[in-house]
Order: structure tokens, then sequence, then C-alpha cells
């Protein structure tokens, strides 16, 4: 069912979003490599590693939103797509708490397969830290331009940064998978 597109709901200049856009990822960004740097112990009889199932459980939540927000272009239903993908941005944003928190008191894992299985684990979980730091940016910025109401600028974009997004919340789920015998 094809609908209107929704009206713009910022008028936030794009040279303010961009800054805003781009501070806030380099501050994201620096509190992931910080913070994991910093174990707090956690308390007596928690399991840690809770938070990592979590972080798998969100992954896959966000896989299927955005296979949904795509379908939902495609099939032009744009409020649906809007609340799809909106949904997706907040579950990204709780995994990233959640994320850190896991790291704060678990620390990190060392992964404990050998051979071929090892190089496969490092290749992809390489690929997923390097495209989840670098596109936390242009997921914004595409969100920014949806919401401003530049829809050529927005869909030009989010045909770039879907696919990165998919990739990085698909490979957190297979991360998991494949550490998560050795916690």
């Amino acid at each position: 069912m094809e609908q209107a597109f929704p009206p713009a709901q910022l008028s936030t200049p794009e040279p303010l979003a961009k800054r805003i856009i781009w501070i806030l990822s380099a501050v994201v960004f620096l509190a992931v490599v910080l913070l994991n740097r910093v174990q707090v112990p956690a308390p007596a009889g928690w399991d840690v590693h809770l938070f990592a199932a979590i972080n798998a459980v969100i992954n896959s939540l966000v896989s299927v939103l955005l296979i949904l927000g795509v379908s939902s272009a495609k099939a032009r239903n744009w409020g649906l797509h809007r609340r799809v993908m909106l949904t997706a941005i907040i579950l990204s944003a709780l995994f990233l708490v959640s994320y850190i928190l896991h790291h704060l008191f678990a620390g990190d894992t060392p992964f404990g397969g050998t051979g071929f299985m090892r190089i496969v684990y490092y290749v992809i979980l390489a690929t997923h830290i390097l495209l989840a730091a670098g596109t936390l940016p242009f997921i914004l910025l595409t969100a920014y331009r949806s919401l401003k109401g530049d829809y050529p600028a927005h869909r030009k974009l989010a045909r770039r940064v879907w696919p990165v997004w998919f990739y990085v919340s698909v490979t957190g789920v297979v991360v998991y998978l494949m550490i998560s015998p050795y916690y």
C-alpha cells in the first residue's frame, strides 16, 4: 500500500546536524574504546555474559527490522518504514549500552577455537568491529535526511548504508555464537 511521504520533522540546518552527528559518533567510539579497557567487578553470583546474550538478541531483532525496513520502503509503506527504522536505531542504541556493560563486567574473552575456525572468527570479528565503528555516523546521517524530508538524499545514502548495517548486525550474532562456548 503506497503512502505519502511523512512530513519533515526536523528543521536543524544540515551543517549543524552533521557536526552533531560526527561529534556524537566520535564520543561513542571513544567511550567504547576507553571503556573496553576498564573492568568492574560484577556482583557475586551474577552471570556477566547475560549482556552478551542480550546483545545477540538485539542484533537479531535489528537484522529482522532492517529487512522489514527495506521491504516496507520497496512497498512504499513510508509510515511503517519510518517506525521500523527508528526502532532499529533505538535498539542499536540499547545494544551499545549493553555492549559497554558486558565489557565493563566481563572484559574480553579469548577465542578458544583453532585452525581455520580461528581465522574465520577473527576475519568476521575484525570486519564487524571496523564496519560497526565506521557506519554509525552514516546511519545517523541517513536518519537525519529522512527526518529532514530530504528523501532523495536519504534514499541514495541508505542504499550504501543499509548493507553495511545489516552485515554488522548479522555478524554480531555470528561472533556471539562463535565466542559463547568460551565464556
